[in-house]
């Protein structure tokens, strides 16, 4: 019986992974790290309210088997490119680095497809620097997932990947499956599939690959 933590628990994906995990047999706990109660009550379920800024500070309580990290926003949202860095880069890296530090063998990352530490695109340098500090913390393995256009209902309005799901849905007989859109919910079981595999070390999947994973789970 094994223990998982989440950061990100809230959003898209992670909210699909936590109801995945909280159903997954081979789960005697569920820990999740959150700025605000969820209000969802499980035998399984350990909920922790934390301030991300202060991460370093709570972990006493980040001791766990598997570290599932689905954390992300938006510059529009985060308000700058700063504040969207701290978020996308900073609160991920100090998550991975805590959490194998407290006993947790493998990592397992929601990117994007663009990720590339060398892009003129802010958003796509960025995440590939995440992707190039979290291989580099000694973990098992660390398995990073860049889905295409996440399809799902947001509590937030998205305007430009609104567009982008009525475009794939008009072209989508014509678009390769590695670029294809791809349901939240297939990503999170795509992530619990990924904690029963034993390999180690560092893997990258891409939709075509991540959807497959999600339809045996």
């Amino acid at each position: 019986m094994k223990t998982a933590i989440i950061a990100g628990a809230t959003g898209l994906i992670g909210a699909h992974l936590l109801e995945a995990l909280l159903k997954n047999e081979k789960f005697e706990k569920v820990k999740i790290l959150v700025r605000k109660p969820l209000k969802k009550k499980h035998p399984k379920l350990e909920e922790y309210i934390i301030d991300f800024d202060r991460i370093g500070n709570y972990t006493d309580i980040m001791a766990a088997d598997y570290a599932f990290c689905c954390l992300g926003t938006t510059i529009k949202n985060a308000g700058s490119q700063d504040a969207f860095y701290k978020v996308d880069f900073t609160y991920v890296t100090e998550f991975a680095k805590f959490a194998q530090a407290q006993g947790s063998q493998e990592f397992c990352l929601v990117s994007a497809m663009g990720a590339d530490a060398k892009s003129f695109i802010f958003y796509n340098r960025v995440k590939g620097e995440v992707e190039h500090t979290v291989k580099a913390v000694p973990f098992r393995a660390v398995h990073i997932l860049r889905p295409s256009l996440l399809l799902g209902d947001r509590t937030e309005n998205r305007l430009g990947e609104a567009f982008g799901k009525k475009l794939n849905k008009w072209l989508n007989p014509i678009i390769p499956p590695k670029y294809k859109g791809i349901e939240a919910k297939t990503v999170a079981k795509a992530m619990e599939h990924l904690s029963s595999r034993t390999n180690e070390g560092v893997y990258v999947y891409f939709s075509d690959v991540i959807q497959k994973m999600g339809e045996v789970t």
